[in-house]
């Protein structure tokens, strides 16, 4: 295994499998093992993706869930299921889970209780949930720490609360959404309740408030920032990026110099990035 000369810790490596209303999926791990946040693209095509980068399903030991809306969830019956693989969520998500059409079969062997702000561990990740506001039954973040690595994923987010801000200090490596852009969506095809839905502070974030927390929260600590969950119909990547690149600008924070900023496709992983 590959350890860091300098925290004695395995090396990581992370992987956006997918992300977007069509599913979302994201790979942390190490050269043995590893874990996935959330499961909402096919069975078949996590297979082929985690494939593609020398990843074995085998190595897979634990599966963080958000929120139980289905394009989080859709492959927690073969993840949990069928490969027993230990799915962890707090108990309000678990019973989401449970009576969501998209549990085929039962997880029940495989249901692993979470607390929000009580951190947990799995081999050498150390893990804490914590509330991000959204409309469904429960959802949260996750903090993940390996030796002296910290990612922080925040995505489905209604509005940026204390709590958001205080976890998403603590990032190294941040994946947070940048769901739409405000005039795409007012100008935009949606009916007015699924607009009011979005902005309603528990729907969806926009580039320019993601831009706002980014530009409040950042210190040198800070290295990564992945864009997530955008929206297929009312944002671009390239909008999003230069929203986002924009406000730090106007910060004096230099993307490129002081901090890397990245969009994630939707339908295609990102590639890998060791650490």
């Amino acid at each position: 295994m590959q350890y860091d000369l300098f925290t004695s810790v395995p090396a990581f490596r992370l992987i956006s499998l997918s992300s977007g209303s069509s599913g979302n999926c994201y790979y942390l791990g190490t050269s043995k093992y590893g874990i996935l946040i959330d499961a909402g693209i096919g069975m078949r095509t996590l297979k082929k993706y985690l494939r593609d980068y020398g990843v074995a399903m085998e190595t897979i030991i634990a599966v963080l869930v958000t929120h139980d809306h289905g394009d989080h969830i859709k492959s927690i019956s073969g993840l949990g299921g069928k490969l027993n693989i230990p799915v962890y969520a707090t108990e309000t998500v678990h019973f989401g889970i449970e009576r969501s059409k998209y549990l085929e079969s039962s997880i029940s062997a495989s249901r692993r209780v979470i607390e929000k702000n009580m951190p947990f561990s799995i081999k050498d990740f150390q893990i804490t949930a914590f509330d991000v506001p959204h409309d469904t039954i429960e959802n949260v973040g996750y903090q993940i720490k390996i030796g002296e690595k910290t990612v922080v994923l925040i995505t489905d987010v209604g509005r940026i609360t204390p709590t958001i801000e205080e976890f998403a200090k603590t990032a190294n490596h941040l994946i947070i959404e940048a769901n739409y852009d405000e005039e795409m969506l007012l100008n935009g095809r949606y009916p007015q309740h699924l607009k009011q839905r979005i902005t309603s502070g528990m729907g969806h974030l926009s580039n320019r408030l993601t831009g706002e927390l980014l530009t409040s929260i950042y210190s040198n600590q800070l290295d990564e920032v992945w864009l997530c969950h955008l929206s297929q119909d009312n944002n671009h990547p390239e909008l999003a990026y230069k929203t986002v690149e924009i406000a730090l600008k106007e910060k004096g924070i230099s993307v490129g110099k002081d901090i890397v900023l990245k969009t994630l496709s939707r339908g295609k992983p990102s590639g890998l990035r060791e650490f």
